[in-house]
């Protein structure tokens, strides 16, 4: 494999396969309240926030992790003041404690929130201004969840970026994704190479997923598929990643390894090809192998879409399963192309409504359509080019499915933030 590329895709892995807790898009809220509160050097007496739709879209349901089940902006912000550390970025309120709860509690009653929608056309838009009498702190993040575009204190500015909302923030370019390369990727990979990032993936989901089937998070749907159809491979993969979901969009301080900004498709993409690994008692490098390819394949669908969307990211998380799932049991480039174009054709109008609850069952329907997507693929009935939006080619097939979650799909994200919006209103 070219070296160039080669060296690409290992630091696509590193940058992708990142350690947060919580929901990314709270947690990135309670980042920038944080550095804010850093910045200004004193507890902000005042905080105006102005965030994108998608960024309400995604807050405001799920529970912000030790806050005692707080959910919204405020409440993230709030944790990020009053116990947050900056310096963990993705993990900034990982180390709360039971004794600061009642702190942000009292906090929140006590202090002037203003919040307020952007309407900068930056799909991802957090901006805080906090206040201590006189001066104040300015933190805006753009574009992916700790890029932080600006910084301020008091007129001074410390930070001063361009926004680009296509994420080109990033180092390592991932317009050189291609199903081919990362088939070719994963078998010729030195393990010492991904590792380390691997391994951390496989510990963090897995112990987060436990929990999930452990105890009652959510609507429990990760349980309620086993109870309901049984402990086969099939669906204790579809149960592993809900559950890790009903315990991550319901408060659980557990850290998972996400991809491509969210924990809920770092667990889809990989937990189901842990199960079937352990199924299959397949070796170690193999499983890492094949993570490496669900990974992957996850993120080149994302990366035509973009961070956040109407179409929900589970769809590609999945397909970045069953591809996963596919190169366990022998399957390389053609099989692994027929996983991914058979899946997206049956689940790509899976829409994104906000993360929370739910979240859990749209997981495990995604990952049932990339496991339909493998069994079609190794039974050699396919969907062929032509069928709908599916082209000859899987990566015609995938440029069309980000046209139409990027571009086609932009009027239906603006209407379902106004109808959660106008929902939130009614309440």
């Amino acid at each position: 494999m070219d070296k160039t590329i080669y060296q690409n895709y290992v630091s696509i892995l590193k940058e992708e396969l990142l350690p947060a807790m919580g929901c990314t898009e709270p947690i990135a809220v309670a980042y920038a309240a944080a550095l804010a509160r850093d910045t200004l050097g004193a507890l902000p007496d005042r905080v105006e926030i102005s965030v994108s739709g998608n960024i309400l879209k995604n807050v405001k349901g799920v529970i912000v992790p030790n806050t005692g089940g707080m959910k919204g902006v405020n409440a993230a912000a709030a944790a990020g003041i009053v116990a947050g550390d900056a310096k963990r970025k993705l993990e900034v309120i990982s180390s709360v404690t039971p004794a600061d709860r009642p702190r942000i509690t009292e906090y929140m009653q006590n202090t002037r929130f203003t919040l307020s929608q952007t309407h900068s056309g930056c799909i991802f838009d957090i901006a805080l201004r906090v206040y201590a009498g006189l001066s104040y702190s300015f933190v805006r993040i753009a574009g992916h969840h700790t890029n932080v575009v600006h910084l301020e204190k008091d007129g001074n500015v410390i930070i001063d970026c361009t926004v680009d909302n296509d994420d080109c923030t990033v180092c390592a370019n991932r317009k050189t994704l291609t199903v081919r390369g990362i088939a070719e990727f994963a078998d010729c990979v030195d393990i010492s190479d991904v590792e380390e990032v691997i391994s951390r993936q496989i510990e963090y989901n897995s112990a987060i997923a436990a929990e999930g089937l452990k105890n009652d998070y959510g609507a429990r749907i990760g349980k309620t598929i086993l109870s309901a159809f049984g402990c086969g491979v099939h669906n204790l993969a579809k149960a592993t990643a809900a559950a890790g979901s009903d315990a991550r969009m319901n408060g659980c301080s557990l850290p998972v390894v996400i991809v491509s900004g969210s924990g809920n498709q770092g667990m889809t993409t990989s937990l189901p090809v842990i199960v079937y690994a352990k199924e299959l008692k397949a070796p170690r490098e193999k499983l890492i192998r094949a993570l490496v390819v669900s990974n992957l394949i996850t993120i080149h669908l994302k990366t035509g879409i973009g961070r956040l969307s109407a179409y929900c990211g589970a769809v590609s998380a999945g397909c970045g399963a069953g591809a996963g799932i596919c190169y366990l049991h022998g399957g390389g480039l053609n099989e692994i192309s027929d996983t991914v174009t058979n899946a997206l054709a049956i689940d790509s109008g899976l829409i994104c409504d906000g993360a929370k609850s739910s979240c859990a069952a749209k997981i495990a329907t995604a990952v049932e359509s990339g496991l339909m997507g493998f069994e079609m693929a190794r039974n050699k009935c396919n969907f062929c080019g032509g069928d709908g939006i599916l082209e000859d080619g899987v990566e015609n097939t995938i440029d069309n499915v980000c046209d139409l979650a990027r571009v086609g799909m932009r009027q239906t994200d603006e209407e379902i933030i106004k109808l959660m919006i106008k929902n939130q209103k009614n309440a």
